[in-house]
């Protein structure tokens, strides 16, 4: 979905005086809700994975063997996009999680930025936090593990 369709349906929302907003598209979810100052907050979720070929070098089955060590009671939550992540929603604001911090499946974890569109990115289940991956204000690849929780 591009900026200038997301913009689009923006306008239709305030014209229509709508607060919520959600479609699911080639594997793509984007939810867009209103505060109630009329802030605007933007989700967008990768549904499902786009298809990969396998990998074809030992260099990149790598990343695939690291995650098959988790414990299976450990969940990575990766980045559905390429964007920048951000821990707070502000420079000057607290983060959103710490780790040893409990989480449930609608806590906001960070936000991933792509294309001037504030992406926040939920934990999607119950467990404490136990690892942060990425520092503030860094790059991150489609894919990308950014969080470890503890499920419980």
């Amino acid at each position: 979905m591009q900026l200038e369709e997301v913009s689009r349906i923006i306008e239709l929302m305030n014209t229509h005086g709508l607060t919520e907003f959600e479609l699911e598209e080639n594997g793509v979810r984007i939810m867009i809700k209103k505060g109630s100052e009329g802030q605007v907050i933007h989700t967008v979720q990768a549904v499902a994975p786009p298809a990969v070929a396998a990998p074809s070098t030992a260099v990149a089955s790598a990343p695939a063997a690291a995650a098959a060590a988790l414990p299976a009671n450990m969940v990575e939550i990766k980045a559905p996009f390429v964007g920048t992540f951000y821990r707070a929603p502000s420079p000057d604001a607290d983060p959103y999680v710490k780790e040893g911090q409990e989480v449930n499946p609608d806590t906001v974890l960070c936000i991933v930025e792509a294309m001037k569109v504030m992406n926040e990115i939920k934990a999607e289940v119950r467990g404490v936090v136990r690892e942060i991956l990425v520092e503030n204000a860094h790059p991150v690849q489609f894919g990308q593990p950014l969080f470890r929780i503890e499920k419980i």
